[in-house]
Formats: C-alpha cells, structure tokens, sequence
C-alpha cells in the first residue's frame, strides 16, 4: 500500500524535471535529482518532501525573486501544455515557494498567488501574508472575491477562514472577524459549488467564536435562494449541534409536543470493532405540521477516564400531525486511525430539536 507522501516519487520528479528542461535547456537534471533524493529522504513525511523541493527547486532557479517567480510561471504553462495534472497535490510546492522565498515582495507575491491557485490552491501560502500584511492583504483578498476565476473566488473565501485547518493561525481573523465578512457577501451567490462550500465552512468557523455574527447573517440571508438557504445551513451547523436556542428559533426547531419514547440501547455491552444499536419512537403530537432535527450523542471515554462528546445527526424533516416513527441506529466501534477507544464507562443521550435527553450507559469492552 502506497503513503500519501509517495506521490514525490522517482516517476514524478523525472516528469518534473524534463518539464524544466523545456523552459531551460541548461537546466540540469542529473544534479536536480541527486540533490532531491540527499540522505534522509526517504524518512521524510509529506510536508517535509514538499518543502525539501522547495528548497532544493530554489537552488536551480534565477536568485531574484521576480525573475524566479516568473520561470515558475513559463513551468506552470508548460504543465498545462503536457496535461500534467492540474489541482495535483504533488505541486503544493509551488505555493510554498511564494510562501518561503517571497513575504518580503509583497507586489510580486500577490501576482505570483493570483496565478498559481488557478494551477493549485494557494489557500495556505496567504496566511503568512495574512498575518504580515493584515488589512491590506484582507483587501485584496475582497478584490479576489469578485475575479472572474472560481479558483481565485475561492481562494478569497478559504484563504481568509478564521479556523483553516492545518494552516498558520491568523489570531487577528479570530478574535474580529469583520474582515472577512465583505468576501462572504460578495460570494453568497457564486455560481460555483466549490466556493459556496468554502463561504459555508468560513461562516461555520466565525460561529465559533462569535455566534451573534452568524446568526444575524442568517436572518439577514434568509429567502434570497436555495443555494444561500444551503450555505447558511451547513455554516450553523456547529451552533445547531450544540442546540444554541437563537438558531434552534431561527429553522422552527421547538421541541414541544414532541413525543419521544421507548430509547432503548440494544448492545448494552459492545467489543471493540463492533457496533453499538439503539432505536427510539418519535411522535408529532401537535395538531399541525412540525419540523423534527434528530441527533445523538456519544460521550466517549478519554484515556484519562473523562467523556468526550461528540454529535451525529440522524434526521430532520417535517413530521405530519400524529404522525410516529420507530429509528433504529447503529453506532460503529471499528478501530479507526481518527479516534482512539478505550474500553470501560460510556454513554449514549438522544438530542430532540437541540434539547438533550437523559443519557443511557453501556460498557466498551
């Protein structure tokens, strides 16, 4: 089975090698090669591969930062040209020489950026000039926000999420978020899935920290479409998780005359790659319709004995006057490399339109 940090493998940089040799017929591939693959490669994970052809890619180009940026360009055409695949992860390199090599040339770098996402996400590389830049990259990031690739909307949208995981922090985006809210506005209707999604998961991480912002959003963007309806939707779904009443209120989410029943979990001993199974009863007791979120909660137990919850959705649809429905659920206990399992004391509550019910225990083992 191949790692994910193979995809720097002897095929790829023979490939990227005699691409540049087409821009450069000096280049000189032997030595290029020899100095990838120096003692130690092969221990090397992922992100220290990409940065190892960074660094080595830089010793092959021009020394002036403009005239190296603009040879990245002529191999970037030149990729294209044999169909090398764009978007291909192998090629984050290129946004981490902007990164590396060019937070002093702030002009060249925002040109350099411009491009390169339009061949592979620079979504990272920003945030170094995030955090040095600050207002004035926040600017042209709104400018990004209206270009006429989707790539560069995108870019505009994921490269300012106050929360973007596994990338440098911008404590700034946290702690006041305002920044970033012209660039949500303007990508509210993009035409593209990709960037809607990524304004989505933006509003998902303001609603972090600062839920009233969201929330005011939400009212604010209600009706306009079935795509902003969507975006608002998946970008609270942290608050709806954690049963936040403002929000609960805002999607009719009341959990009166609600009948719930007969919750029983059914594996109330489970091993270790196993499944836990449990069913409850819902009933719509009001004389009209009613919309119903259903969820449980599974507070696993840490190593040092203490839970942890964590919250998955069952359902959410109207329910007809008087209408019942019995749910059956399995949870899985796979060993899976996202979570560790340690046997002993858990439990198991059902959450109705936000509100938790009294929790059942079963016992790991």
């Amino acid at each position: 089975m191949s790692l994910l940090k193979d995809i720097y493998s002897v095929p790829f940089y023979n490939k990227l090698a005699d691409s540049l040799i087409q821009i450069n017929p000096e280049f000189n591939k032997p030595q290029f090669i020899k100095q990838i693959y120096a003692e130690g490669f092969e221990f090397m994970e992922l992100k220290q591969r990409m940065h190892h052809t960074t660094l080595v890619i830089h010793e092959f180009l021009p020394a002036g930062y403009p005239e190296a940026i603009h040879q990245l360009f002529l191999l970037i055409h030149q990729l294209r040209k044999e169909d090398a695949g764009e978007d291909k992860l192998a090629y984050i390199f290129l946004p981490d020489y902007i990164e590396t090599y060019g937070l002093e040339d702030y002009e060249t770098s925002i040109k350099a950026i411009e491009f390169v996402t339009q061949f592979i996400s620079c979504e990272f590389a920003v945030r170094p000039f995030l955090a040095r830049y600050g207002e004035q990259m926040m600017k042209q990031m709104e400018k990004w926000s209206l270009h006429e690739s989707h790539k560069v909307r995108r870019l505009a949208s994921e490269g300012s999420r106050s929360r973007l995981p596994w990338a440098m922090a911008v404590p700034g985006l946290k702690k006041d978020p305002s920044a970033i809210l012209p660039i949500l506005e303007n990508l509210k209707n993009d035409p593209s899935e990709w960037v809607l999604k990524s304004v989505a998961n933006s509003l998902n991480d303001i609603s972090k920290d600062h839920p009233e912002i969201v929330i005011a959003i939400a009212s604010r963007w209600k009706g306009l479409g079935k795509e902003t309806d969507a975006i608002i939707k998946h970008g609270c779904r942290s608050l709806l998780k954690q049963g936040h009443t403002q929000i609960l209120a805002h999607y009719g989410l009341e959990s009166t005359q609600i009948e719930l029943k007969d919750f029983q979990i059914l594996t109330p001993e489970v091993v270790i790659g196993d499944s836990l199974e449990f069913t409850i009863a819902v009933k719509n007791t009001a004389s009209m319709v009613q919309k119903i979120r259903l969820e449980y909660a599974v507070y696993y137990k840490r190593l040092n004995g203490t839970p942890s919850k964590k919250v998955f959705k069952i359902s959410e649809r109207d329910y007809q006057p008087a209408e019942h429905a019995v749910i059956g659920r399995k949870q899985s206990f796979k060993i899976i490399t996202t979570r560790k399992f340690y046997p002993g004391h858990h439990q198991l509550s059902i959450i109705l339109n936000g509100e938790e019910k009294e929790p059942k225990d079963f016992e790991l083992k």
